[in-house]
């Protein structure tokens, strides 16, 4: 009888026991969140630990100690941490500005997409503002091999020529976004390179990083991983600034390009005119690339000044278009898409690189 009793309550001590570490993560977390947060491995996603359909603005500061301890597990030091965390708050104008961006909207056509963004009078300052740099800008293209219209092109379309460069702070921005949850495996991974940047000394230790809502910096407006990748010193003088230095601005652009591909004396590609009953269906960036003789084979006709040899592989682009412009582009081309995922923007470079070209 004291035996089976003995093994009654063994048997209910070890039940307890289950019980009180099944409910351990929870009575941790209640108690401390920061030593909750330390108990979890930075591969658990986030929205796991926080599900989006129950996420509130209360777990804000929760969900920023969790983004602690990912960056203390990514190695970057504890100064960094709370120099990059001080006064931290969630910017809801972010989120706003997020939802209004112009590729998204549904009236936004490659018309109304070139007359905001390319101008006449963005193509006569891009000429003005090759000719006040044209001496760096020649050194670089040499070095690189990028044609100067091009990067010139890209320098203007992301910030005006260094005008409009985005006055958010970075890691705000960056915190925000990946607590909206609309991109949050992206945002959160921009956040830890951003936060490299920082701990690495690639920028003073007085200095926060300042750029778009979206968290894209200086004149180049490159996110922090492209940063981290593409960034390069084009003045020989100390630390990588795309905020100020423009030898190193031009030298970052050409160097993205340069390590996405770029073939020197291959065109980005020319537009087009179809024939009547066209099969659509072959357009797409990601489709499978045809020479300039097999889709003249099929019928497209393609302008003998586009100096675009019978063997070239290029894709056939149809944008949304009320003047209904058809292109059929080059790598070069799929290279400037490689920095914007848009066939609105990549078109906008391209046909400003071309109004450059013909006027220096």
């Amino acid at each position: 009888m004291r035996l089976k009793l003995i093994y009654t309550v063994i048997g209910s001590l070890l039940l307890i026991g289950d019980l009180l570490i099944a409910m351990l993560p929870k009575v941790i977390f209640l108690i401390s969140v920061p030593q909750a947060i330390a108990a979890q491995s930075s591969e658990i996603s986030l929205s796991k630990v926080f599900p989006h359909k129950k996420r509130s603005l209360a777990q804000f500061p929760a969900y920023v100690q969790y983004l602690k301890q990912m960056a203390r597990q990514q190695g970057i030091s504890e100064a960094t941490i709370a120099r990059a965390f001080a006064n931290i708050y969630f910017v809801q104008r972010i989120v706003a500005a997020d939802r209004r961006q112009p590729e998204k909207r549904a009236n936004v056509n490659l018309e109304n997409y070139l007359q905001k963004v390319l101008p006449s009078s963005r193509i006569s300052m891009a000429i003005q503002q090759y000719h006040n740099n044209k001496h760096q800008l020649d050194i670089t293209s040499k070095r690189f091999g990028i044609p100067v219209q091009y990067i010139v092109a890209l320098w203007g379309l992301e910030s005006k020529f260094g005008e409009i460069q985005g006055q958010e702070d970075v890691i705000f921005a960056l915190v925000t976004l990946s607590f909206d949850g609309r991109r949050e495996l992206f945002f959160s991974k921009q956040l830890m390179a951003a936060l490299k940047i920082m701990d690495k000394g690639y920028v003073s230790k007085n200095q926060r990083l300042k750029g778009s809502w979206a968290g894209a910096m200086g004149q180049t407006q490159f996110m922090p991983i492209s940063y981290l990748q593409y960034a390069i010193n084009g003045s020989g003088k100390g630390q990588i600034d795309i905020w100020h230095n423009k030898a190193d601005v031009f030298a970052s652009i050409a160097n993205y390009l340069r390590y996405e591909g770029w073939q020197t004396y291959l065109p980005w590609g020319t537009q087009v005119k179809l024939p009547i009953g066209f099969d659509v269906g072959f357009a797409g960036i990601k489709k499978k690339g045809k020479s300039v003789e097999q889709w003249k084979k099929l019928g497209i006709e393609v302008p003998v000044m586009a100096n675009l040899a019978l063997t070239t592989q290029t894709w056939l682009i149809i944008p949304k278009d009320p003047q209904g412009r058809i292109y059929l582009v080059t790598d070069n081309f799929r290279t400037i898409m490689q920095w914007n995922r848009s066939y609105y923007f990549s078109l906008s470079v391209c046909l400003m690189a071309d109004g450059i070209a013909q006027q220096i």
